[in-house]
């Protein structure tokens, strides 16, 4: 099986308002753009750009419990099929629109949780239909072994048009006795390893992503399923304006934006394994290529 058709997910990293983490990222905006993405077995290739804002609104009911609430909003621009006879291939617009709905509660000094349902609407967004709603969540076990330090156990799961997915969460978050090395990890989805130096972060970054989106116009009976794996350096200005993060990444993005006909669907998908996949892809696979992201962000601290 092609390792690269590992099929992740969008988690999204809400902090819980205890432990070693002490800010919340309430919004961030980011675009990115990647270039010379190649059709394998064709000399042609596609650019891919991306939109994304993400929200989060936590409502603290008392000193260990909050209610979390917010949306993402994602869309994506490239082309799905190369050219063919001096004709150009029109560009694609898939879109993505998440509620996140969800709990965190502290039980003692050492345990809190997590619980997040994302139900989402997610196609070109032609003639909405029943065939555009998917639903999924996740649930994350906390332990705080010291003040800086805090693991994660968790399980996430998902409809999507090529079928049901679900795959464990394991993780920690730590900070320096410094505060300069912050370390947050969700594996198999997302990894952040930074160092702080004044007004400025410098750090790497890994970001896996699986998701799918129906097609209406013009592709009848048919969906994308998205798998990329990112790979970046950052450098990140803490003091733009109040409460404000300018960040600038640059890296490697595998994204394979997969089309299959509607009702093609996998038996199974747990972490990068699919079962009972007999699917065939309609269009030449998407090699991955050096991408740029510049992303705002709204910090707040706790």
């Amino acid at each position: 099986m092609n390792t690269f058709k590992i099929i992740l997910f969008a988690l999204v990293c809400v902090p819980l308002l205890v432990g070693s983490q002490d800010y919340i990222d309430v919004f961030k905006l980011g675009m990115s753009q990647s270039l010379e993405n190649k059709f394998e077995g064709t000399n042609q290739s596609t650019n891919i750009t991306s939109l994304e804002g993400n929200l989060t609104l936590p409502i603290v009911l008392n000193d260990n419990y909050a209610i979390i609430s917010g949306g993402i909003f994602s869309r994506n621009s490239l082309q799905l099929f190369p050219s063919s006879d001096n004709i150009k291939a029109p560009y694609t617009n898939l879109y993505s629109t998440t509620l996140k709905v969800g709990f965190s509660g502290s039980f003692s000094e050492n345990w809190s949780m997590l619980l997040v349902f994302l139900p989402k609407i997610a196609s070109d967004y032609h003639d909405i239909s029943s065939n555009d709603f998917f639903f999924g969540g996740y649930g994350i076990l906390n332990y705080q072994k010291k003040d800086n330090i805090k693991y994660r156990f968790g399980l996430y799961s998902s409809s999507e048009a090529f079928g049901f997915y679900t795959t464990p969460i394991l993780g920690w978050h730590s900070l320096s006795k410094n505060e300069k090395i912050e370390m947050d990890i969700y594996m198999p989805i997302s990894a952040d390893i930074n160092y702080t130096q004044g007004k400025f972060t410098y750090g790497f970054s890994y970001f896996g992503i699986g998701r799918s989106f129906n097609l209406e116009e013009g592709q009848a009976n048919q969906y994308v399923q998205l798998n990329s794996l990112e790979f970046a350096g950052y450098a990140q200005y803490n003091r733009l304006f109040k409460n404000v993060i300018l960040r600038g990444k640059f890296g490697y993005a595998s994204d394979d934006y997969e089309v299959h006909t509607y009702g093609d669907k996998i038996d199974f998908g747990f972490i990068a394994f699919n079962f009972g996949d007999n699917r065939q892809q309609l269009n030449p696979k998407i090699k991955g290529s050096l991408f740029f992201k510049m992303e705002l962000i709204y910090r707040v601290k706790i």
